[in-house]
């Protein structure tokens, strides 16, 4: 089979779309994987480029049906060579205007599929990287200048970073490298309502380019992080916020 195995999670739409589209624009083979949203998967599948891509579903927040999806993609594609992950949940749960069930709630539910379920792909993929392999986190400027209407967000993409920074060192003798990008806003179907005015103009504002970024923009970073030329940038968080948030 030609080109790379590639799973990317939350890939029906949005970042993950763009990924996806990418990478078999490039000659690779995609799963891509969804929770609930089988049609638009489908329909994603059918338009890529090139042949060998196949959909994959499972909640992330399950372990169970990680390992099984998994298992499932690396079956339809021969293994897996790279590995996005990209699949993640945001709650709107301010600390002073929720209740304390809804907190807990919150984070439970934003950890389980954001860190620890990105963490149990991370683990199950690498059983089928026999030849080395690369993996590709999404994070989120949020992990660096905080997220105050979402903590647990924030939170689990810092966690996130730290997760691929340790994995880095722990792969690299494997031949696997870990990457991360970290997004400011990005123009997806799912941010539209917040992108509309006057708020919207707000948050373009943030950057002096005075835009979100594209989901291609973000794609264009994954496809460098998952190339032979990256090999050194093993470990590292790039940031692709458009000098909204600089860190030092």
């Amino acid at each position: 089979m030609s080109g790379r195995a590639v799973l990317v999670t939350g890939a029906s739409r949005g970042i993950g779309r763009a990924v996806a589209t990418a990478f078999a624009a490039a000659g690779d083979r995609i799963a891509i994987h969804h929770r609930g949203s089988a049609d638009l998967a489908e329909r994603l599948r059918a338009e890529l480029p090139g042949e060998g891509h196949t959909t994959v579903q499972a909640d992330l927040a399950d372990p169970a049906e990680v390992r099984r999806m998994v298992d499932e993609a690396a079956e339809a594609l021969g293994g897996i060579d790279v590995l996005v992950n990209n699949a993640g949940v945001f709650f709107h749960h301010p600390i002073t205007e929720v209740s304390y069930e809804d907190w807990q709630a919150a984070w439970r539910e934003t950890l389980d599929v954001n860190l620890v379920g990105a963490a149990n792909v991370t683990w199950c993929a690498v059983r089928h990287m026999k030849r080395g392999g690369r993996i590709v986190n999404v994070s989120s400027r949020g992990a660096f200048r905080g997220e105050p209407d979402g903590p647990a967000y924030g939170a689990s993409k810092a966690g996130m970073n730290a997760l691929g920074q340790s994995l880095a060192i722990a792969l690299a003798p494997h031949g696997i490298t870990v990457g991360t990008i970290a997004p400011g806003f990005v123009e997806t179907d799912m941010t539209n309502e917040h992108l509309k005015a006057p708020r919207g103009d707000e948050i373009r504002a943030q950057s002096p380019f005075g835009r979100v970024a594209m989901p291609e923009e973000i794609a264009g970073a994954a496809l460098y992080l998952a190339s032979p030329a990256a090999e050194w940038a093993s470990g590292t968080i790039i940031d692709l916020n458009g000098a909204s948030y600089l860190r030092s």
